[in-house]
């Protein structure tokens, strides 16, 4: 009886293995999502516009200059294609009001003068973590915009960031085309963001040329910004 026991378990126990071999070499389709901070909870005392990378941080050939406060609302229009008072659609897609004070949003741009592309650093205070922001993209991949009379469409598709210590990171294309025109005004741009306490920077490559974008520079500008503002 023992020695049948013993047959039958013989038997049994590769079949158990083959299961548990199968179970352990199975692909789970997806992606893995590493978990992101749901809270701001940190307060970065330093003043914004300190926080800044200097102009000479600029990578070259990037000519910076740090921008006066009364003309940052009007840039950051133009790196998210919107800007305040557009009509977006669909609605849900409209961001959230930014407060262009001194110590709420603060910018310096570079500029390659033989290219005319621009290297945009913007800081800003946020209580919303970059989660919302992320979801806001996935579900606003291309938005109608109608601002000042003229009629673009804005399109965004996350991307992976470049690896960086932060509390948390997203990179984003985006093309802003308008409806008449032609191609010669329709800008690219290629965004790195990253959140530190309650100080967001996002560091942006914009171009109204063809072509792909000077991502060493923007890695670089994007490493200088994060770390000036980890450091205070």
């Amino acid at each position: 009886m023992a020695d049948s026991r013993r047959m039958r378990l013989g038997r049994v126990a590769p079949v158990v293995c083959a299961v548990l071999l199968a179970g352990c070499g199975s692909t789970v389709p997806g992606r893995p999502v590493s978990s992101a901070p749901t809270a701001v909870t940190r307060h970065v005392s330093a003043e914004l516009p300190t926080l800044l990378p200097d102009p000479s941080q600029f990578p070259p050939p990037y000519a910076a200059v740090v921008l006066p406060q009364d003309a940052v609302a009007q840039a950051a229009g133009d790196l998210d294609g919107m800007g305040r008072g557009a009509n977006v659609q669909p609605s849900r897609c409209v961001p959230p009001n930014q407060d262009f004070g001194p110590d709420r949003t603060a910018m310096a741009v570079g500029t390659d003068d033989a290219t005319r592309a621009t290297l945009t650093v913007e800081l800003t205070r946020s209580g919303e973590p970059l989660a919302a922001l992320r979801a806001r993209l996935e579900q606003c991949g291309s938005v109608r915009v109608n601002r000042a009379g003229a009629a673009t469409t804005v399109t965004s598709e996350l991307d992976s960031p470049p690896p960086i210590d932060a509390d948390d990171t997203l990179s984003l294309r985006r093309t802003v085309r308008p409806e008449s025109g032609g191609a010669r005004l329709t800008q690219t741009m290629r965004t790195h963001v990253a959140q530190v306490g309650d100080v967001r920077i996002s560091v942006t490559y914009m171009s109204f040329a063809e072509g792909e974008p000077d991502t060493p520079a923007l890695d670089a500008l994007f490493a200088t910004a994060v770390r000036k503002v980890r450091e205070r």
